[in-house]
């Protein structure tokens, strides 16, 4: 069975390949056919394809409320 998570503005993920600041983690800020995302180290925004950014996550960061 092959189905497509929901990404939701405000997520954090955990991306394979780490930005070249150090950080892999990133604040989904914009959804669609592009994706906009934040790094959470130096805060840094970048926007790229969906199959490009489905590709490359990892993990799914559980937020504590």
């Amino acid at each position: 069975m092959n189905q497509r998570y929901n990404y939701k503005v405000g997520e954090i993920v955990k991306m394979k390949k780490p930005h070249p600041c150090g950080g892999d983690r990133w604040e989904i800020t914009r959804t669609g056919i592009d994706f906009g995302l934040k790094c959470l180290q130096c805060g840094r925004q970048v926007m790229i394809p969906r199959p490009k950014f489905e590709k490359g996550v990892k993990a799914v960061i559980p937020q504590s409320t």
